[in-house]
């Protein structure tokens, strides 16, 4: 008789060896997922084209031979196209993500294309089709936004937040990186070239991330059971690449115009390396180790799936609970009539219009702002790239929740009110000494810094409120306040920055009048100083009531 063959696995149990190397298949799949994530950089890192409004809005002023009034309104129509930005949403229903992507390129392409055309004195269009232009070019921003919620939602089901913050804080590079282009081609250059990159760069961004964008999502797609310790190395690591690149388009560099792009470019290429040098990292080191204290670990990650099924649980259980008591809680899925009933949206919705809009129309202004000061064109240029860059850098902080969660005991509307309060100081310091260049570009860095953390954690503060599944259509709800905040602080704006025109401190420049002086913009400082602290106070109450919720949020997590 032969001996039995279930005498070895005993013994080969007690051994615990080392885990194999992952497959090569199992690691291409992993690394897929993560070129998805580039690829959604990219998109943002290219479509911040909203912020370089102002580097051109003074020409295209006098092109038109408009009133600042009626510039305000083309900044108006640009944001009023965001307002449709909930229609990217139904489109997903029945087209695919990569048609929607180019649907945005599109929009995109028309609507900065004309613009440019007109500005450069190719064709002449009335009024009325150069609004419809920018309205096009602001719907397009929206729906690549949307885009990259989707992939991120997608991709990164139980790592989403961090996801989203560090895709959405590439936004705020764009004014940067499409400034070192204008440099780099020509620095005398008219500022109509904005306008074609606007135009040219996103569509052919796009066309570069068509591949990763129609990688459909897996289940799961970890090469080992480490993978969520692997997931975080990741993110740490493309975090801090991401500061290394905001400094490095920040500070300013001796090197000539080119090469500095060339940098940035492949700063932005660098991420695709990431996902493997950190996981060859991790696994050599994990080999390096002790085997029984390595593995000891790895039981962390075995748990996540019970975690899984206790959260699904709890949510199958408040689902019963719901039904039979007819409530949904902050927490839950939201439809459209539940999210207007809820003060905590309302909250939300005054926080972000009198936080992160202003910013937002402060940012649309600068061009007018400093030359009412008297500086040159590359001045207004260099306090773009500054509100620019400390926008970047704010949607990095926005990560920090995730981060810190073990160590603070803050939830994200509470670190939303932080967010807030270098707004309110820095119209006021303005106010006070608009003059001084260093204030002014301090100043600005405050309001970019800001705002920018505001951009980049309101989709994460939606998706915590008022449901993950129904984030795209909230977030699109949510930022309606743009075009509102436009054009309510866009006319306080324009119709103080005319009053004093009539003050004798004005200069005509192509049949349009402008005026010069710091009273130009000083009651405006103070006015939007004043609503900034009423967006202070109501995130301070959303920050209050929703403590609740992210205590639940706590515990089915842990």
């Amino acid at each position: 008789m032969q001996p039995p063959i279930t005498t070895k696995p005993p013994a080969t149990a007690e051994k615990s060896p080392a885990p194999e190397p992952p497959r090569f298949r199992e690691m291409l799949m992993w690394w897929r997922r993560w070129t998805v994530l580039v690829a959604a950089i990219w998109i943002q890192a290219s479509t911040g084209t909203n912020f370089d409004f102002s580097a051109y809005s003074s020409d295209l002023k006098s092109v038109l031979q408009i009133s600042q009034s009626r510039l305000n309104y083309l900044a108006v129509a640009s944001d009023l196209g965001k307002a449709l930005g909930w229609s990217s949403g139904f489109a997903l229903s029945y087209f695919p993500l990569s048609g929607v992507l180019f649907a945005a390129a599109a929009m995109g392409l028309v609507g900065y294309g004309v613009q440019w055309f007109v500005i450069s004195n190719f064709i002449t269009l009335p009024y009325f089709l150069v609004l419809v232009s920018c309205s096009l070019a602001g719907l397009s921003i929206c729906w690549f936004n949307t885009v990259c919620f989707v992939l991120c939602i997608q991709h990164f089901t139980s790592s989403h937040s961090l996801a989203l913050s560090l895709v959405v804080s590439f936004n705020g590079v764009s004014p940067a990186l499409y400034n070192l282009v204008h440099e780099s081609i020509s620095p005398s250059s008219a500022s109509s070239l904005y306008l074609l990159l606007n135009s040219l760069v996103p569509f052919f961004v796009s066309a570069l991330a068509l591949y990763p964008v129609t990688t459909k999502p897996s289940l799961d797609t970890s090469p080992s059971h480490g993978i969520s310790r692997h997931d975080s190395h990741v993110f740490v690591s493309l975090n801090v690449l991401a500061l290394i690149t905001c400094f490095y388009l920040l500070f300013p560099i001796s090197l000539s115009p080119p090469l500095h792009l060339l940098g940035a470019i492949l700063l932005l290429v660098l991420p695709l390396s990431i996902p493997v040098l950190v996981f060859a990292f991790d696994y050599l080191l994990r080999d390096s180790c002790l085997g029984h204290q390595s593995s000891g670990y790895v039981i962390v990650d075995m748990d996540e799936p019970e975690i899984l099924k206790g959260l699904a649980s709890d949510l199958s259980s408040d689902r019963k609970r719901r039904e039979e008591i007819e409530i949904v809680k902050i927490g839950d899925e939201h439809s459209l009539s539940l999210l207007i009933r809820r003060i905590e949206f309302w909250l939300y919705y005054l926080a972000y219009f009198c936080g992160g809009t202003i910013g937002l129309v402060y940012s649309n202004n600068l061009g007018q702002i400093a030359q009412s000061l008297g500086q040159s064109s590359s001045d207004a240029k260099t306090l773009v790239t500054v509100f620019s860059s400390f926008s970047f850098f704010g949607r990095l902080l926005s990560s920090a929740p995730d981060f810190t969660r073990k160590k603070f005991e803050l939830t994200r509307t509470g670190w939303f009110t932080i967010a807030l309060i270098p707004t309110p100081i820095a119209f006021f310091i303005l106010a006070s000494s608009p003059t001084c260049r260093m204030t002014i570009q301090t100043a600005t860095a405050m309001i970019g810094l800001s705002s920018g953390f505001i951009f980049a954690s309101a989709v994460s503060i939606t998706s915590d409120l008022f449901g993950r599944n129904s984030v795209g259509v909230n977030q699109n709800i949510l930022i309606t306040n743009i075009p509102i905040g436009s054009f309510v602080y866009g006319y306080i704006a324009s119709y103080l920055y005319e009053s004093n025109t009539n003050s004798g401190t004005k200069s005509v420049v192509s049949d349009s009048v402008v005026c010069v002086g710091k009273e130009c913009y000083l009651r405006t400082f103070l006015v939007w100083g004043c609503l900034s602290v009423f967006g202070l106070v109501s995130s301070f109450l959303l920050f209050v009531k929703t403590r609740s919720v992210y205590h639940r949020l706590d515990q089915n997590r842990f």
